[in-house]
């Protein structure tokens, strides 16, 4: 998934027409809870082409939008077992199943370290 919104953001939805991925979706429409805007984490592929990721160019809140692990083969357990405690709603392809990173890794800034990463540290930071 790469990024991931936090419970500070105001729910302006000023990031949902940035994304190139259609990966965001509106707190009224989050899969998990009605609070937050949320990033669908099998879609999410961090502008990695861009100097930054769209979503966090367009926010106008510290701390919103954070970095978070790969969406990779290597971090598939981390994926598999937030979907389980509902931090994650992956979605379900009829004929793929779950959409895990496994099945449909996606591309990702290997400049931001995974300390960061395991931290969620702001993407503007």
């Amino acid at each position: 998934m790469a990024v991931k919104i936090t419970d500070v953001c105001i729910n302006c939805d000023s990031c949902i027409d940035e994304c190139p991925a259609t990966a965001i979706v509106s707190a009224s429409d989050s899969p998990i809870n009605g609070d937050t805007t949320y990033v669908k984490p099998e879609k999410c592929i961090e502008c990695s082409d861009g100097t930054t990721p769209k979503c966090a160019d367009a926010c106008p809140t510290e701390g919103a939008i954070v970095w978070d692990l790969p969406y990779t083969p290597e971090y598939n357990a981390y994926y598999v077992a937030g979907h389980e405690s509902g931090l994650y709603n992956i979605r379900e392809h009829k004929k793929n199943g779950i959409m895990f990173p496994e099945i449909s890794p996606k591309p990702y800034r290997e400049a931001v370290s995974i300390a960061d990463r395991q931290a969620h540290a702001p993407v503007n930071a």
